[in-house]
């Protein structure tokens, strides 16, 4: 299924840094959390596909 994921490079919300995640455009809209490959902080991810193409997506630190 890799095939079909498409890898989007954004912002960690804590350190800043450039981090890349893979996302899956067969679904539309979904929010998911996800650890930042290099603070290890949480990551709540929000994607939103139309057509296969990345028409939004946010990603925010989560209050703990």
């Amino acid at each position: 299924l890799l095939c079909c994921m498409f890898e989007h490079y954004f912002q960690c919300p804590y350190c800043w840094e450039d981090i890349s995640m893979l996302l899956d455009p067969s679904i539309r809209k979904q929010t998911y959390v996800e650890d930042c490959e290099v603070c290890c902080n949480p990551i709540e991810i929000t994607p939103e596909f139309q057509e296969n193409e990345l028409m939004a997506f946010n990603a925010e630190d989560i209050d703990q």
